[in-house]
């Protein structure tokens, strides 16, 4: 039986977006034999790729290693200043991302036999959706349109040049001597300490009265020190009440009070800002009312299946939140592919929030699995405490990056982990042990007593595992041991 040709026939998917979530969604898909076509109006590989995980995370490695030789008698050596150009720096950047471009590229979902169709998707019913002049139709949709940055509603902010996430990696193109980051939370940490290291000024306006307002206060005090020390301004509790054009091609800013409610004595000027407050999901154009899907304001409303209003719309992804991770998107995408192809709902499987790992890729970084002591508060939920101190981990100490600390939440009386925070060099890969732990359900106990390399970073887990151990050692079980040590002698 002959195929049917692109855009006819009925599809047994469509994938409305070609982020994370939209791409796996695809491939899962076709990968097991389904007719799939994959609709993009923008760039493929959707934010993670051209404008958040990869060259967010391509500079920070170019930043961090100027810092490094910045430290470099920390290490013994003579001290030498960074030799760089700044967009050099960009360009190195941008070659990165052109190598990992080709895998999330059309012609290699082509390759796969994925339909790809370039254009602004827009639903016509329930099961027909118009890309161009081409009508699609399918039996289950997949919508996974991401989001897109917050533009806080300030006075004048129409009449400036900004920069997001979205346009600051390629629309920078020459070092501004001073920058003004607007947020606090981990786009705005990471790249003002990235921007600092390069050379720039740096402001952090932050509404709130902690950065990154997810971690616990102690961690955000320890990030705050850490960018004072490195040379990183930051104003807390303030509101931007007006933007505008100063002289000289600066961007002036009036700043309110939160506490008072009166405008700050100082005008801050820039020459550049970067807004990066927030995610807004991104579902407007697709006329989602004409497929009887319902939304909110924090996106398309899904059941713990990922199912729509309509059940055979799933949506997938930042569009759906709760999570805007990347990790998260192919996560439930995962979940989007085993669902479509199975026909009963009971074989359906849920989406488990229970073990969600996070990274903010600051130095050092900062990562969290499961509760924090905040979280754990405001549940009500009681937990014992262990807390590791990076500089007692020999090869944080010997690799002259022993800043930061670990900790760990672990149920009343027990030894499951209820949630871990590491800040601290490599904390994003070290967490890893940690989650699957919690995945099924290994006790800081049974890490302690699996032998761990020497020296190694993942030395930590043993550290905080042997903490919970001296915690079981009771005065009667000290007694009993002491008797036992006595009697051998005799």
């Amino acid at each position: 039986m002959t195929a049917p040709a692109k855009g006819e026939g009925i599809y047994n998917v469509v994938v409305i977006g070609a982020g994370t979530a939209g791409l796996v969604t695809a491939a899962g898909t076709v990968g097991l034999g389904g007719r799939v076509a994959l609709i993009e109006r923008n760039k493929m590989g959707g934010d993670c790729l051209n404008f958040g995980c990869v060259p967010s995370k391509a500079l920070i490695s170019s930043a961090r290693l100027i810092n490094r030789i910045r430290r470099a008698e920390e290490w013994g050596l003579r001290k030498i200043e960074p030799q760089f150009e700044f967009n050099e720096i960009f360009a190195r950047m941008r070659a990165r991302r052109a190598k990992i471009a080709p895998n999330d590229s059309q012609e290699r979902f082509e390759s796969l036999g994925v339909d790809v169709f370039r254009g602004e998707a827009k639903f016509l019913s329930p099961y027909t959706v118009q890309v161009g002049n081409e009508v699609l139709r399918a039996k289950h949709f997949a919508i996974a349109t991401g989001s897109r940055p917050t533009v806080p509603k300030i006075a004048g902010i129409e009449t400036i040049k900004f920069f997001t996430n979205e346009t600051i990696f390629d629309e920078l193109n020459a070092k501004p001597e001073t920058l003004i980051v607007l947020g606090g939370g981990p786009i705005g940490c990471e790249l003002a300490q990235t921007f600092r290291r390069l050379g720039v000024r740096v402001t952090i306006i932050q509404r709130r009265n902690q950065l990154l307002p997810k971690e616990d206060p102690d961690v955000a005090r320890f990030l705050e020190s850490r960018l004072i020390s490195e040379g990183v301004r930051i104003i807390k509790d303030a509101d931007v009440h007006s933007v505008a054009n100063g002289d000289a091609g600066k961007i002036a800013l009036e700043l309110l009070d939160r506490q008072s409610g009166h405008l700050a004595e100082l005008t801050f000027f820039a020459n550049a800002l970067l807004v990066a407050t927030g995610r807004t999901p991104n579902f407007r154009s697709l006329d989602l009312k004409s497929a009887g899907v319902e939304v909110s304001e924090r996106g398309v409303r899904v059941n713990e299946y990922l199912q729509t209003s309509q059940p055979h719309i799933y949506a997938v992804g930042d569009v759906i939140g709760p999570f805007l991770f990347t990790h998260m998107a192919d996560a439930q995408a995962r979940v989007v592919v085993r669902n479509i192809l199975v026909p009963f709902q009971f074989l359906r499987q849920k989406m488990d929030y229970s073990v969600v790992p996070w990274c903010t890729y600051v130095d050092p970084e900062i990562a969290t699995v499961g509760l924090n002591e905040t979280a754990a508060k405001q549940q009500n939920i009681e937990y014992d405490l262990i807390v590791q101190r990076l500089d007692e981990v020999d090869r944080a100490v010997v690799e002259s990056e022993s800043a930061g600390f670990a900790k760990v939440l672990l149920a009343k009386g027990s030894d499951r982990i209820l949630g871990v925070t590491l800040v601290c060099d490599h904390a994003g890969d070290l967490l890893t042990e940690f989650a699957l732990a919690m995945r099924y359900r290994i006790g800081i106990g049974a890490i302690a007593s699996t032998i761990h390399p020497y020296p190694t970073f993942a030395e930590l887990a043993r550290k905080l595992g042997d903490k919970y151990n001296k915690t079981r050692l009771t005065p009667t079980a000290r007694k009993i041991f002491a008797w036992l040590y006595r009697h051998r002698l005799h």
